[in-house]
């Protein structure tokens, strides 16, 4: 499994990028209240690529060994996660005002980008 190390770490940041612009997408559809949010394949593909993305992930923890309680940056960066879904539902779903939407969006990009610091740095206070 470890021989495949490279071609999943590359398949988990390949659909993290396709998450966040996704994620980028249907925000900016919800801010500006468009029908298109509505559509079948609107709801189903972006949880289908973050299915995958945490499935990734899960894997090169295993693989890898690397337990949160043993590496700060990764209990920041599962931290961070649940922060970041919990914002994104408030941006696509939950807001009641296209402001309120917009709001959780931008807060929910940067939570994904201290995600993105924190994985690359390895360090959970990777911007001080």
């Amino acid at each position: 499994m470890i021989e495949h190390y490279l071609l999943i770490k590359h398949w988990h940041m390949t659909t993290a990028v396709l998450s966040i612009a996704l994620f980028m997408l249907r925000a900016w559809w919800s801010v500006r209240e468009a029908p298109i949010l509505q559509r079948r394949w609107v709801k189903i593909v972006p949880h289908v690529n973050d299915t995958l993305l945490l499935t990734l992930g899960i894997l090169l923890m295993v693989m890898l060994s690397m337990w949160p309680q043993h590496h700060p940056w990764l209990a920041a960066k599962i931290l961070a996660l649940l922060g970041y879904i919990l914002l994104g539902t408030v941006a696509i779903k939950r807001g009641r005002t296209p402001l309120v939407r917009g709001m959780a969006a931008l807060a929910a990009v940067m939570t994904f980008l201290y995600m993105l610091g924190t994985a690359i740095f390895k360090d959970p206070l990777w911007f001080v």
